[in-house]
């Protein structure tokens, strides 16, 4: 199969784009996506997303992992928006369907503010936390995230016998001052550290407030390996946000043709 691609990042997080609003790309399975995917055979990339017609809101993500097993993801969402709005569609007002239901986004300074969904749990799990937003994420608190070997401690615990079968993001959050986070994640899915990862951002910065209970309306700055996101959030107490705000850039980097 042919298809017409455009690749995009959203703070160093890369997917592969297809217009999928007429349904021509129905066909492309597991197989293809990791085709696609692979950084040495095909475009590369840590995800593919589709975007398909709805027929009530904007338009539907449909996502995968570059392993093909499918989640939701932050920076893939705005990262489809940026998409979207190259598209011609009418950016104003905009919702959009995703595995774990709507959300809506607005454009602001030429970054993408995503409402990610309201959060009504925290588990402590020892001095660590894991907790939902859109995918699993698990929260380890360290001194020094630059020195650490994500790829080996990321891997020992999302290959535990807990998470063994879903499987679970695992996030390393180092508190650089009261208001702004450094996060290095390694993602299940793709099996490897990504440059970023929204949701696990969106979940260190919601663990951090949980911890040191932070109850206000908040805005967190989050260093990643790929640049900087903003989450702001609400706090209401006993593991339970909303009004929770992901904001960072996308950026169309190229676009191509694909034999598949």
């Amino acid at each position: 199969m042919h298809i017409h691609f455009y690749k995009y990042q959203g703070t160093g997080n890369d997917f592969v784009m297809l217009d999928n609003r007429d349904g021509k790309y129905n066909v492309i399975g597991i197989h293809e996506i990791n085709k696609i995917c692979d950084r040495r055979f095909g475009i590369g990339a840590d995800g593919l997303i589709k975007i398909n017609a709805h027929p009530t809101l904007t338009f539907e993500m449909d996502y995968y992992n570059s392993d093909g097993s499918k989640s939701f993801c932050g920076n893939g969402a705005r990262c489809a928006l940026a998409f979207v709005d190259f598209l011609g569609v009418n950016c104003e007002n905009i919702a959009f369907w995703a595995i774990d239901g709507e959300h809506t986004a607005n454009f602001a300074e030429q970054k993408i503010a995503l409402a990610m969904k309201n959060v009504q749990e925290i588990q402590k799990v020892g001095a660590d936390f894991l907790l939902h937003t859109g995918s699993p994420h698990y929260i380890q608190f360290v001194e020094n995230v630059e020195q650490l070997d994500v790829y080996t401690a990321g891997n020992f615990i999302r290959n535990q016998e807990l998470f063994r079968l879903e499987g679970v993001n695992v996030n390393f959050v180092q508190v650089i001052n009261a208001n702004e986070l450094f996060v290095r994640t390694y993602e299940r899915g793709v099996e490897d550290e990504t440059l970023s990862c929204g949701t696990g951002v969106t979940a260190a910065v919601l663990a951090y407030a949980y911890k040191n209970g932070l109850h206000a309306l908040q805005n967190i700055r989050v260093k990643t390996l790929g640049g900087s996101l903003e989450v702001i959030f609400r706090n209401n107490g006993n593991g339970q946000f909303d009004e929770i705000q992901l904001i960072g850039p996308s950026k169309q980097v190229f676009k191509g043709e694909m034999d598949v």
